[in-house]
């Protein structure tokens, strides 16, 4: 049983090795190239249907421009992009608006019980920041008179080839009725009758994905269990982990506390690289042996100085993690009721994750210890090895990209 342990061990280190290679040279971002679209829904009177959307500008630019042909928007609206000029930028979309409504109303559409409503634009274009320029513009959509509207958005798909996975979130007061809605190409429209659950659902999901698409934060869950003997360890861990992060998301998305994406992300990166140092650290000082692995042992039911240490650490990384939750989303202002508790509900979509992986991963790692310790010491060791290397090329790549 031992060898084939040992031989299962050397198999998932050797994974983990090629997957840091391959990684070591991708996007310091680490969740991918992606964008998220706001809007904001209302209806000012009666058939009229008032859309207020926020878009990232560059992107708004070059996919615009790209398909509707127009070389002169990409010209004048990227150049105003890279100089960071926002007044040339609002002026580029002013200057090229056809070309702007003609990608945003076909791939922004409301409908009315089924039937097409007509988009115009409503005032001027303006920009803002959101950590990078967004471009905000407002439409009024020409309904027939009905009780039910379906909101349903395609904009910057996949196929495009710039981001991928492009959410939208919705906040909406029609209809008689308040509520928020998470899109993205799996789920791209909703209707103002949506229930309660599909609204919780929406988000949950939304938070579940950001877990599992986002590598840093799994390295870094990753780097608190192997850095665990026992159970009372990592439940401690996680504990730390999922209050600071909470606590930072709900202030984030209160308003209260906005730190830019430049500082957040490589504190992120380098918290991944200290927690899983902390284990190598650890096994060198200590020259841990097997019985130190065996996590039976009555002398640590309770955390010593060093365990109650690395709580601290992680609870204050934990902190950062949150910002970078709420970054997930843009979150950098006040937000209304309504959408504040669908985004605790993507919270708790985080949370079961994570609490999911840690249920599943660490039984198997006592199991491991159980029987074979040196296994197991090699096993966490390498891990935490990769994980720090990880967590550093990051650290560097992210503070160079701010």
């Amino acid at each position: 049983m031992a060898v084939v342990l040992r031989r299962c061990s050397a198999g998932v280190l050797l994974l983990l090795l090629v997957l840091a290679l391959v990684l070591a040279g991708g996007r310091a971002e680490a969740h991918g190239f992606s964008s998220v679209v706001y809007a904001d829904v209302t209806s000012p009177q009666s058939g009229t249907v008032r859309v207020a959307l926020e878009l990232e500008y560059d992107l708004l630019v070059v996919s615009a421009a790209d398909a509707q042909g127009d070389d002169d928007l990409f010209e004048e609206g990227d150049g105003a992009w890279q100089d960071g000029d926002l007044p040339g930028q609002v002026r580029a979309l002013r200057d090229h608006s056809s070309t702007v409504l003609d990608y945003v109303t076909a791939r922004f559409t409301v409908t009315a019980d089924g039937r097409s409503c007509t988009p115009a634009l409503h005032g001027d274009y303006t920009v803002g920041l959101r950590d990078v320029p967004y471009a905000h513009l407002t439409l009024d959509y020409t309904c027939p008179q009905a009780d039910e509207h379906e909101i349903a958005t395609s904009l910057f798909p996949d196929s495009e080839g710039y981001v991928k996975g492009t959410k939208a979130v919705v906040t909406y007061d029609l209809d008689l009725r308040e509520g928020s809605a998470a899109l993205d190409p799996e789920r791209p429209s909703f209707s103002t009758h949506q229930t309660t659950a599909e609204r919780f659902w929406d988000f949950f999901r939304l938070g579940a994905e950001h877990l599992l698409g986002g590598l840093d934060h799994l390295l870094f869950l990753a780097a608190l269990i192997v850095g665990s003997r026992r159970l009372r360890e990592v439940v401690l861990a996680a504990s730390a982990f999922t209050l600071a992060h909470s606590v930072t998301f709900v202030l984030a998305a209160l308003g209260l506390v906005t730190v830019p994406a430049g500082l957040v992300e490589p504190v992120i990166a380098l918290s991944i690289a200290v927690v899983a140092g902390w284990h190598l650290v650890a096994l060198v000082r200590r020259g841990r042996s097997a019985t130190d692995l065996d996590t039976s042992s009555s002398s640590h039911l309770s955390l010593d100085r060093s365990g109650w240490g690395r709580l601290a650490v992680v609870f204050s990384f934990g902190l950062v993690h949150g910002l970078g939750f709420a970054g997930a989303l843009g979150i950098d202002a006040a937000w209304s009721w309504t959408l504040l508790w669908s985004l605790l509900v993507f919270n708790i979509g985080i949370e079961t994750v994570q609490l999911g992986l840690i249920v599943v991963t660490f039984p198997l790692l006592v199991l491991v210890r159980r029987r074979s310790p040196t296994a197991a010491l090699w096993l966490t060791g390498t891990v935490a090895a990769v994980v720090t290397v990880m967590g550093l090329i990051w650290f560097v790549q992210r503070v160079a990209a701010s």
